[in-house]
């Protein structure tokens, strides 16, 4: 009984001390200066509002903020694989970056996972606007429903005034950069997939309201000369599938394959446009 109240007690300070840190963890990455002449997919670290449950969480025996989620073997997989998938020399390892870093605009990039509790300072918004601005471009994925989505587009409002998303069909070239996709592939997080089961993520695992999680889309923002500023993979978890590829073939051979396929897309759309 010792151990187990010892054990919780150190759940009990390590969640105390998630809730009491403005930006809790920072990927262990923040702070290491990657290859500049190989692309980086550089992961953005971001803030959170809430709790347990919200803006951290437990899963797999440790705490996770938000924004890691997937982070970092999902990240070094997917850079691992686009390396091999297409001719783009890419660093191995991936990075992570706070939105005010001094560096960013080093990345043409970054990647953004889970933000469905996301908030950000005065100070990241401009940030962020200003690397967008620049031509950076920034991809957005795992959150799913109506509430976190909308949590998501009031930061854009901040971040992108006078501007709107609209969706990305699959007629658009994105889709169809090195693989040709038919649709946008809906992929369930490792713990919610079944074999013949609902690719749909369930509402209570999700912000509330969720309303509806069954029609996966991606939505952009684009500036004024066409250019996507903004890419976000909605009411899906591509990170999840690469994270997730060697957890058994069945996984790997209905997700993660789309997954690696979307994301070869999207970089290879990014970095020729």
């Amino acid at each position: 009984m010792r151990k187990v109240a010892g054990y919780l007690s150190v759940l009990l300070v390590a969640a105390l001390a998630a809730a009491d840190t403005d930006l809790p963890g920072d990927g262990g990455r923040s702070g290491e200066t990657p290859d500049l002449s190989k692309l980086n997919f550089v992961r953005a670290i971001y803030n959170s509002e809430g709790g347990m449950g919200e803006a951290y969480y437990v899963y797999d025996g440790r705490f996770w903020a938000r924004w890691e989620t997937d982070f970092p073997e999902g990240d070094d997989n997917f850079s691992r694989r686009l390396s091999t998938l297409t001719r783009i020399d890419v660093n191995p390892k991936a990075a992570s970056r706070l939105l005010t870093a001094p560096d960013l605009g080093d990345f043409p990039m970054l990647y953004m996972s889970d933000p469905g509790y996301m908030i950000l300072s005065r100070q990241e918004i401009e940030a962020f606007a200003r690397y967008l601005a620049n031509g950076g471009f920034v991809w957005v994925d795992d959150f799913w429903g109506d509430a976190e989505w909308q949590q998501f587009a009031t930061v854009m409002r901040e971040v992108l005034p006078g501007r709107e998303w609209r969706v990305l069909t699959p007629e658009h070239p994105i889709f169809h950069t090195v693989f040709d996709l038919k649709e946008m592939p809906q992929i369930p997080a490792l713990p919610f997939a079944s074999p013949g089961g609902d690719t749909a993520e369930p509402a209570g695992a999700h912000k509330y309201p969720a309303g509806s999680l069954r029609d996966p889309q991606m939505r952009a923002w684009v500036d004024d000369d066409g250019r996507l500023m903004v890419v976000a993979t909605h009411n899906t978890d591509i990170g999840d599938g690469w994270e997730r590829e060697a957890y058994g073939e069945w996984y790997f051979e209905t997700f993660s394959t789309r997954s690696y396929m979307m994301g070869v897309n999207v970089v290879t759309y990014a970095m020729t446009h």
